[in-house]
């Protein structure tokens, strides 16, 4: 039985193509902007905590605050700093970092990108605990000054010609050797940033004291949150003020998490608008679909056929057609999440584009209930309808 009322709603819609295909559209464009958005959103978190691993768990996080208004002043990180986080046990090494935008100059091409400077005797063991490799030459050696190890963006990308080992490039005005090109990391800031030993940044940005960041590597993951606590307070008594902030890479994930949460909740809700203009149409096209067919609902009920039985076709009917959107719409919202994550990398950040099953069969399910739904009205308005008024409709 339920063969038949399958057969007859696909007869149905066969038969008015040109209104069925248009009622579709309005599920597809829904579908495929949710299951494109949603997909899009999960890969970027996805990557995102991808570079936090290799980031590192076991790696605390000290920054200083921001202006927060008149009459208050932030105090940036300093050396004492460093040393007051050295003093503290459970650390395999702290690590001060400068990080600037500077002008940058080969063969008298200009240019400006990130340039880091961190201690030339921490360097191959930071970026080893990071799981960033070494493509080309080798890093910085302890004591080792004006010598600099690129990104791969920095080799390829930034000047007319290749940059190679042992090529020089100045740095506001002063000169550096490239003695190592990173392996691609797939995200532009680290692919296009030049590396070079803290004490050379101290002089390039007339530094001598200040540190942008700390970033300090815990022994035991264990001890992580201890040692968060040990550092705030060290740091409150040491400097007397609480312009600091101490983060893991654990808060800074959450805090961005919530974040991505927060845009997809909103974009996926811009889009299930046009998913609620597209089940508009399929309820409009269903009356229709009742008053074009009130005789041979006529006819049916003359010959035995229940309220029910006519419930069920309508519904069948109007459920397939979010179905039929609901497939298309995910082919075509997987496509756009593929293009987007090729549009990404060539725009310097790479987003891995991960596909989940799940996410598809929530697009073909909710496509379907979003059509089942948007019948239930024509359906009982035409099971409700009475043989002699039916047969009499002209």
């Amino acid at each position: 039985m339920m063969l038949d009322y399958f057969l007859m709603a696909v007869n149905s819609i066969s038969h008015r193509k040109l209104r069925s295909w248009l009622t579709v559209i309005g599920i597809i464009i829904g579908v495929a902007a949710i299951i494109s958005l949603i997909t899009a959103s999960r890969s970027l978190e996805n990557t995102i905590e991808t570079q936090f691993e290799q980031f590192g768990a076991n790696r605390i996080l000290i920054s200083a605050k921001g202006f927060h208004g008149p009459g208050s002043l932030s105090q940036g990180l300093t050396q004492e700093d460093v040393k007051t986080i050295e003093n503290i046990p459970g650390f395999k090494y702290v690590t001060p970092g400068l990080f600037r935008t500077a002008e940058t100059k080969h063969n008298k091409e200009k240019g400006f990108t990130l340039v880091g400077g961190l201690p030339a005797e921490d360097f191959e063991t930071f970026f080893k605990d990071a799981g960033v490799e070494i493509q080309e030459g080798r890093t910085m050696k302890d004591k080792e000054k004006n010598v600099a190890v690129i990104g791969s963006g920095i080799s390829k990308d930034m000047f007319s010609k290749e940059l190679r080992i042992g090529d020089k490039i100045e740095v506001n005005k002063i000169e550096f050797k490239i003695v190592g090109i990173f392996k691609e990391i797939g995200n532009q800031q680290d692919d296009n940033q030049i590396n070079i030993p803290l004490e050379s940044a101290r002089k390039v940005f007339d530094e001598p004291i200040r540190v942008d960041t700390i970033i300090a590597q815990v022994k035991s993951t264990n001890d992580i949150s201890i040692l968060q606590k040990k550092i705030e307070k060290e740091l409150e008594r040491k400097r007397d003020d609480t312009n600091f902030q101490v983060l893991t890479a654990s808060q800074i994930l959450e805090q961005i998490n919530q974040v991505l949460g927060v845009i997809q909740i909103f974009l996926v809700g811009i889009a299930a608008i046009s998913l609620i203009v597209g089940a508009i149409g399929i309820m409009n096209s269903m009356y229709t679909s009742v008053l074009e067919r009130t005789k041979d609902i006529g006819i049916m009920k003359a010959i035995g056929a229940r309220n029910s039985d006519i419930l069920k076709i309508f519904l069948i009917e109007s459920g397939l057609i979010g179905l039929v959107g609901g497939i298309i719409g995910s082919i075509l919202g997987t496509a756009m999440a593929l293009i987007i994550g090729i549009f990404s990398k060539n725009s310097g950040f790479l987003i891995t584009i991960k596909i989940e099953p799940l996410v598809l069969l929530f697009g073909l399910l909710f496509a379907f209930f979003v059509g089942v739904i948007s019948g239930i009205l024509p359906a009982i308005q035409a099971s409700k309808l009475k043989p002699v008024d039916a047969l009499r409709y002209e």
